[in-house]
């Protein structure tokens, strides 16, 4: 029997360690899959995180060229904000080409703009409901006007004798033939 298991041994030997190489493959394959699913999903979130902090800081220089350089042109305001928020990036370690950073910049003043535009259109929302009241009053006045400077100029006639003739009798004109006499 011993004869047997030394001449097994080695065959034994080999599968196992052929085996153990198999599952040690998988598991680090397996391993080496979810390393890479892990940094990928830390490079999205870094990058959305930089996303996040790249557009508060191109607010950020929007707010402070706007309102330090209210009295310069848009293109000297443009030139702060980009100094402005290239410095505050450089700081972070976060390193941005100048059109992106141009573009997100742009992106704060359109948002701006379009909070603007709303605020003013709420506030011209009431004021254009008052317009429309008094133009409907001094069209009401101007009717009322007209109607009393038309009856001074008639001799103060009523309505109904402005009225044409033809509206106010229904019954139908006699007509004439040929000779001159009315047939009715």
């Amino acid at each position: 029997m011993q004869n047997v298991i030394e001449t097994i041994q080695p065959a034994i030997n080999t599968i196992v360690t052929a085996i153990v190489g198999v599952l040690v493959t998988f598991a680090l394959a397996g391993i080496n899959t979810l390393k890479n699913k892990a940094n990928n999903w830390l490079d999205a979130r870094t990058t959305a995180a930089q996303r996040d902090v790249i557009h508060k800081v191109a607010g950020e220089a929007f707010a402070l060229a706007q309102t330090t350089f209210k009295d310069v042109g848009g293109v000297r305001k443009m030139q702060e904000a980009l100094q402005y928020a290239s410095l505050r990036l450089t700081e972070q370690c976060i390193v941005v080409s100048p059109t992106e950073l141009q573009a997100a910049i742009e992106k704060a003043y359109l948002e701006y703009k379009t909070k603007t535009k709303a605020v003013l259109a709420t506030e011209a929302q009431p004021n254009e409901e008052a317009a429309q009241a008094a133009a409907k009053e001094a069209v009401s006045s101007l009717a009322a006007q007209v109607t009393a400077i038309l009856s001074q100029a008639t001799g103060a006639e009523t309505m109904e004798s402005m009225v044409p003739n033809t509206l106010q009798d229904t019954t139908p004109a006699p007509q004439a033939n040929v000779t001159g006499v009315a047939v009715e």
